[in-house]
């Protein structure tokens, strides 16, 4: 594609900046009058036209660029009505180009953050595959509630019927019995319970894929359909869980530091300079902080005591007592004025935590970490499993939790259970921060929210 095409010299040559897509810079054609295709360049110097060019790489005589291709053929394959063309040159408002998905991949930023998605993607993949872990698809409709929130998106064919839903004469509740799946059936909020299934049988597993909550949440930092990478280790325990995620962490930011230094730069710019849309501050220094950093590990009531410090002398207004779950306010100023860096908290109160997290022994906590990054809040969220029966029934139990739904999911712990940890990575909240971007609309390529869905 042709980014510009610029006829220069009384008509007698043309300079095309040409790229694939492949990497942020281009490749500079230069085309005579008078080579087969000509005409076509002369009819079509604008943007974002796409062209098979014929020809020889030579030194470049032009600044920022060691190469070029001295053109002997061109046709164009691809023309673009300048009139119609909705993105002119130059840089686009953010919001502009949230309103041309399909488009919007074509402008610098997006294209970067495409490569930087990719990259981060392969890069999870393969830190777990040199590890051993074993790549699992979990299912993406399932009868449980992993997160027990109960924002789930609800699969039915009922609605499909002429006649309305059949509901109970008693009760008045919809009969799913001549449903498809013959029961309730929801989009997954998290492929854990399963992973923790193949984990049971081979050892160190990971899931990465679509994940879905039906949450009415217009911020910056939620969408409805969300990437999530969730690896789950059999014979491990909370510090397993906890090196495993800063290692993973460490690897993928050095990964992308080093692979694809010309799109962070980009980005990195837009940053400095302070655009909207994107954070403030330099993005590289960050991402190069964290990547050669140690993690800060402090205990939950550490980190609220911490806090509570800085309540006492005035510098946080809002303040936890214990109990409380930590508001991304709260993460963020123990990250960026607390410990300087990125920080792993962990023994949480299982009054605000999931089911199948590990009591400790002091009956108050559950063994559970999150990861939180600065500028950013929590990246990571993990635990260590309750892997002992009768707990984890009454656990069930206490929290109302119906048990003939997660009969298999007790089955883990009655055939041979072992202990098992791990965490649930938010893919697209890692794009973002990676790419400094504040609103994370802007790092999925089709985008569904609250009011939203995707073509």
């Amino acid at each position: 594609w042709a980014r510009t095409v610029r006829v220069q010299g009384a008509g007698k040559f043309a300079f095309l900046e040409i790229n694939d897509g492949s990497s942020f810079q281009g490749l500079q054609v230069v085309a005579d009058i008078g080579i087969p295709g000509w005409e076509q360049v002369e009819a079509n110097a604008h943007a974002h036209t796409s062209w098979r060019i014929v020809g020889t790489i030579v030194e470049s005589p032009g600044k920022g660029q060691a190469v070029e291709i001295k053109a002997s053929s061109v046709r164009l394959l691809g023309a673009t009505p300048p009139e119609q063309y909705p993105l002119a040159k130059g840089r686009l408002p953010l919001e502009f180009l949230r309103t041309l998905p399909h488009l919007r991949a074509r402008s610098n930023t997006h294209l970067a953050v495409l490569r930087v998605r990719s990259r981060l993607a392969y890069s999870i993949h393969s830190f777990f595959q040199e590890r051993g872990f074993k790549h699992v698809h979990t299912p993406i409709i399932t009868t449980s509630d992993c997160e027990g929130a109960g924002e789930l998106f609800q699969v039915t064919t009922l609605l499909n019927k002429e006649s309305p839903p059949p509901r109970n004469e008693t009760t008045g509740q919809v009969e799913y019995g001549g449903d498809f799946f013959k029961k309730r059936a929801f989009l997954t909020v998290s492929g854990q319970l399963q992973a923790e299934a193949a984990a049971s049988a081979a050892g160190d597993v990971y899931t990465f894929g679509p994940t879905f909550r039906a949450e009415a949440s217009h911020t910056s930092r939620h969408l409805a359909e969300f990437w999530m990478v969730e690896p789950e280790m059999a014979f491990a325990d909370l510090t397993d869980d906890m090196d495993c995620a800063e290692a993973m962490l460490k690897h993928v930011l050095s990964d992308l530091i080093e692979t694809l230094p010309a799109d962070l730069a980009f980005l990195d710019s837009a940053c400095i300079k302070g655009l909207a849309g994107f954070s403030k501050g330099p993005l590289l220094q960050r991402l190069q902080d964290i990547a050669a950093s140690n993690f800060t590990r402090v205990s939950y009531t550490e980190a609220v005591e911490a806090l509570q410090e800085a309540g006492a002398r005035g510098a946080l207004e809002e303040v936890p007592k214990w109990g409380d779950d930590l508001s991304t306010v709260q993460e963020r100023f123990l990250c960026d004025q607390v410990y300087k860096g990125p920080v792993m908290v962990h023994d949480y109160p299982k009054d605000i935590k999931a089911f199948y997290m590990r009591q400790n022994d002091d009956g108050k906590t559950v063994a559970a970490m999150d990861v939180l990054f600065p500028n950013c809040g929590e990246m990571v969220g993990g635990s260590q499993r309750e892997e002992r029966l009768e707990v984890l029934e009454a656990r069930m139990a206490a929290m109302g939790l119906d048990r003939a739904t997660l009969a298999w999911y007790t089955d883990l712990r009655r055939f041979g259970g072992v202990p098992t940890a791990g965490f649930g990575l938010g893919f697209d909240r890692l794009v973002l921060f990676a790419t400094g971007l504040e609103n994370i609309r802007d790092v999925s390529a089709y985008p569904c929210y609250a009011g939203h869905a995707a073509a």
